[in-house]
């Protein structure tokens, strides 16, 4: 996968929200970056792609899974015209772009629908290392009571926020333990509950520190 630049960036981060404020089905998605990616050599690729979602629409009736599918169809034909029609003629990019916003989709997923409508996008280019961590993240199965690295980003009275792999953040309540913290300490935390798709949804602080040997505290309950 390429890096992107900070236009791609941005359309990846656009239609990521668009797509989870329409509640967009994942594997669909998944489905249609799998047939770009098998047209991503072809001339016409771009042009196959934007063939491919209008059959999806105008059969959609015929080949649903459910009766939401029909409007899944919908939606991506009316994102991806909107923000890819203009770089067609280079499928990789529209590829590209299509994987990240299967990522992002996943992070703005659970957020209140004002920032999904209102909040800016802060776009940060990242660097390879970076966009190797994040694919990382992105491809990597979880498991409940699993232990994993993660980074406080943020303390507010009793809540504390978690950086995971680089790309997952979330916050969760720390009673007993926030003030104990820093800003910027690793710690270990422990997942509590996932995602349907997979993903990390609660976790909850395990230890202060890397090595649970020689650690402060540790919760095993």
């Amino acid at each position: 996968m390429s890096e992107l630049n900070e236009s791609q960036w941005q359309t990846a981060h656009i239609m990521a929200r668009l797509l989870v404020q329409a509640k967009m089905d994942k594997n669909e998605l998944k489905k249609a970056n799998a047939y770009l990616r098998a047209y991503v050599d072809v001339a016409d690729g771009g042009e196959r792609f934007f063939k491919y979602l209008q059959n999806l629409v105008h059969g959609g009736d015929k080949i649903s899974h459910s009766k939401r599918t029909p409007d899944y169809y919908r939606s991506l034909d009316e994102v991806c015209v909107k923000y890819l029609k203009s770089v067609q003629s280079t499928p990789q990019s529209m590829l590209d772009i299509l994987g990240w916003v299967g990522r992002l989709m996943h992070y703005y997923e659970g957020k209140p629908i004002a920032e999904l409508i209102d909040a800016p996008i802060e776009v940060t280019v990242m660097s390879s290392r970076q966009s190797e961590i994040a694919q990382a993240a992105a491809s990597q199965e979880f498991s409940m009571d699993q232990e994993i690295e993660a980074k406080v980003t943020k303390i507010a009275g009793n809540k504390v926020s978690y950086e995971i792999l680089g790309v997952i953040r979330l916050t969760e309540k720390e009673p007993k333990k926030a003030a104990l913290l820093t800003v910027n300490q690793i710690v270990r935390v422990r997942i509590v509950s996932l995602k349907d798709d997979g993903g990390i949804k609660s976790v909850k602080l395990v230890c202060s520190c890397l090595d649970p040997t020689i650690c402060n505290f540790k919760d095993k309950t």
